[in-house]
């Protein structure tokens, strides 16, 4: 197949790149590094089945060729840089989808939406299933992310009831590994940073609210089933197994040896209490689960961020 993925040099972008590379396909990535980085995907410039587009996917989009599938994962995705960029980010939310979309419609190639968790909001509903509508906020501060998303799913639902478009939805949980960006806001990337840099482990509340940790070798996994066999219905791909961010802490500490204190701070506002994905339908739709336990994902995490942060281009990009 000849593919295009949108918002391909990020963390979850590049790594999808290099898997449908690894099965044979061609690759169109589209970025334009506004919170994308180049380094991400420059291992991939040499590879003749691999292009790239330097391009903000909420304006008018052009590719040549055929396109066999078209994967919008083009969105800031972590606190810190959709609370900076609230405007781009309901902007490519939108327009961005509506971009991908009308591309998907007029080369006759399956759609594929990178959805989120924050679709539950603050959920009320423990674990969250895929038929549950969600607690979101609209007009607070994390709605921009929220509600971006959720309209993305409606679209993506609407072109496929309207005009036939074959499409998928997937819900993605909280996923870490290499390729993070070392203060994007994350936990698992602010714990570990802080933890090998010997500065304090800033929790944000008292550390009791829960999140499932996804490595991403399983969540990239998760989300080629799901482009290949899949339907239309939204599905939840994440680690199901819960762990409070204090205990994530803990093993961050653990791990790293490092003797940086824990510190608390006030919760900052929306923030959801649990997050727990129930994956009963990837299971049986997809035969996939997580195969990699936090402990190991973590350790492997680590590795990344010590090279990481040992070399030139951490102090150049602020990566």
């Amino acid at each position: 197949m000849r593919i295009l993925i949108t918002g391909a040099a990020g963390f979850l972008g590049s790594n999808l790149c290099d898997r449908f590379l690894r099965e044979g396909h061609e690759v169109v990535g589209l970025d334009n590094f506004v919170t994308g980085h180049p380094d991400n995907i420059a291992h991939l410039m040499g590879n003749a089945r691999f292009s790239f587009l330097r391009h903000n996917i909420s304006e008018y989009t052009y590719v040549a060729g055929p396109l066999d599938g078209v994967l919008h994962f083009a969105s800031p995705a972590s606190p810190i840089d959709y609370l900076e960029l609230p405007i781009q980010t309901l902007k490519v939310g939108s327009l961005g989808t509506h971009n991908s979309l009308g591309l998907a419609k007029a080369k006759g190639a399956r759609f594929f939406l990178a959805s989120t968790s924050e679709v539950y909001g603050d959920p009320m509903v423990h674990p969250q299933v895929e038929s549950y509508w969600g607690n979101v906020n609209p007009i607070g501060p994390r709605g921009v992310y929220d509600e971006a998303k959720r309209f993305a799913e409606a679209i993506t639902m609407a072109y496929h009831r309207t005009h036939g478009v074959d499409t998928r939805i997937v819900r993605i949980f909280n996923t870490y590994g290499p390729r993070m960006r070392p203060r994007d806001g994350r936990v698992v990337s602010n714990f570990i940073v802080q933890a090998l840099n010997g500065e304090p482990i800033t929790i944000y509340g008292d550390g009791s609210q829960t999140r499932s940790f996804c490595f991403v070798d399983d969540e990239v996994e998760g989300l080629y089933q799901l482009f290949m066999k899949g339907d239309a219905n939204p599905c939840n791909i994440g680690n199901p197994v819960e762990y409070t961010v204090k205990q994530l802490a803990e093993i961050v500490v653990e791990l790293t040896g490092s003797a940086a204190p824990i510190v608390y701070r006030p919760l900052p506002e929306d923030d959801p209490k649990v997050r727990q994905p129930d994956i009963t339908r990837a299971r049986a739709m997809l035969g996939w689960e997580p195969q990699v336990d936090v402990r190991t994902g973590v350790q492997r995490t680590i590795e990344y961020f010590r090279t990481l942060l040992g070399t030139p281009r951490m102090a150049l990009h602020g990566r």
